[in-house]
């Protein structure tokens, strides 16, 4: 797996985001470079799956966590490009709806985990209960908790225990076949002040932009030390984080494919083998359709 102490920490490690930078390209000097790799890898993505598929005994989820506008979508776009729909799913997780919040936080996701053989994308997760959450800790009321009766009741343990029940959820999917990889896609305030502005300035990307991308803005250093609490805590062997350099597109759409493509290539991924029966049954099938006129 990628070692670049740039965009991995071994788990325990205290992350702060300081120490990982925005613009940083590693080994490519050129987009041209990044994107002829790119291009690479989602060719090797499209066997890869292939075989993951017929395998069936693996599944993957695919965790992007990320600011506004730091390139969840066109990500998942281009790298997935290759990729066979039938064998990837994608889910946007939103405003928890009502039905939600009468469930505990994994319910709404748990439901949408990936199948073996399968490629599951989460744009947004479950994280956003140790994210935005925190950040608008007023949201933890809408949850109807026992014991949390007001934001005072909201303290550090309740943090903890969190981050407690997320770890003990990946541990528990990774012991049953699923290959996690998280991923922070880091951009810069002054990146994402520069998309903002493209969006409101190039009339057919104002659909994109909404107020409220604005209004989050205002809580940015919030923002920026739950992503490195929630980091620090849930950076485990079994499901690590990757802290991707986000304000070069380019960059961050090639070592994302990258990390997956040397994941399923460290699987021993195989094609059933093909039993007596079937290969005899395979003779007959043959036999028949030559002999037809």
């Amino acid at each position: 797996m990628i070692s670049d102490p740039a965009i991995t920490a071994a788990p325990g490690t205290r992350i702060s985001l300081q120490n990982f930078k925005n613009d940083y390209t590693g080994k490519y000097k050129s987009k041209k470079d990044a994107k002829k790799k790119l291009k690479k890898d989602i060719d090797k993505l499209k066997r890869l799956q292939d075989k993951f598929y017929a395998y069936d005994r693996y599944s993957m989820l695919l965790i992007f966590q990320a600011m506004d506008a730091a390139g969840k979508d066109g990500t998942i776009k281009h790298v997935m490009s290759g990729v066979n729909p039938q064998g990837c799913q994608v889910y946007s997780f939103k405003k928890p709806s009502t039905e939600d919040l009468d469930h505990d936080y994994f319910w709404r996701v748990y439901r949408c985990l990936p199948e073996r053989g399968r490629i599951g994308i989460f744009n947004r997760s479950y994280y956003e209960e140790v994210l935005i959450v925190k950040v608008h800790p007023e949201l933890v009321l809408r949850q109807q908790l026992p014991g949390i009766k007001s934001i005072q009741d909201i303290n550090k343990d309740f943090w903890e225990k969190r981050y407690q029940q997320i770890n003990a959820m990946e541990k528990h999917l990774v012991e049953n076949g699923t290959i996690i990889l998280k991923f922070f896609l880091n951009v810069s305030k002054k990146e994402q002040k520069r998309r903002f502005m493209d969006r409101i300035n190039d009339p057919d990307k104002n659909w994109k932009f909404t107020m409220d991308d604005v209004k989050e803005r205002s809580f940015w250093n919030d923002y920026q030390r739950a992503f490195e609490e929630a980091v620090t805590a849930t950076n485990t062997e079994v499901a690590p984080w990757y802290i991707i350099p986000a304000d070069h597109k380019w960059y961050m759409r090639t070592i994302v494919g990258e990390i997956i493509v040397k994941k399923l290539n460290s699987l021993p991924l195989k094609y059933p083998e093909v039993t007596t029966e079937k290969k005899e049954e395979i003779l007959n099938a043959k036999t028949i359709l030559e002999s037809e006129n």
